[in-house]
């Protein structure tokens, strides 16, 4: 059966009865034929781009580990520091706040129990306001000097009366 039909103002000869034409495809370019070395190539390309990739998420997380190693060891040896001679008792009442923040040393295995949660995050309080301290001392020093001075001064009037 072979008709002369008008599809989109062109004309089509020899139409085959139940065919359907591809609108879009008329006066495009015919499609390559793909082989399978294309495909290969292809595939090949796709996976050294994965490999690449894949490298260099690797990298990156050896060096995050690599930090979080460091930071540890560093840690460590500040914790370490803290906790020698640790020869004196001290009590002391906290907030549940603080108990929560010494718990969590506790719990993440930072240190072995709340009273060493404690004296390490004193020592770093300290450290972390040395200059504050170091005026404290300056004062206290002082006031030191004049109570000696006073005293001094007290006892030898004592001997002059």
């Amino acid at each position: 059966m072979s008709d002369t039909v008008k599809t989109n103002g062109i004309e089509e000869n020899d139409f085959v009865e139940g065919q359907v034409i591809d609108e879009t495809m008329v006066g495009a370019e015919p499609e390559t034929e793909t082989t399978e070395e294309d495909v290969y190539s292809s595939a090949k390309d796709t996976a050294n781009s994965a490999k690449d990739t894949v490298g260099a998420a690797g990298k990156t997380i050896n060096e995050a580990i690599k930090q979080v190693e460091k930071q540890f060891e560093s840690f460590g040896k500040k914790l370490g520091s803290a906790l020698q001679d640790r020869a004196n008792v001290v009590m002391v009442r906290v907030n549940d706040d603080s108990l929560a923040y010494l718990d969590m040393l506790v719990d993440a295995d930072v240190t072995k129990s709340r009273s060493e949660s404690a004296a390490f995050l004193i020592n770093e309080g300290i450290k972390s306001n040395e200059a504050l301290f170091n005026r404290i001392r300056e004062i206290t020093d002082q006031i030191s000097a004049l109570r000696s001075q006073l005293r001094t001064a007290v006892s030898s009037e004592d001997f002059e009366a």
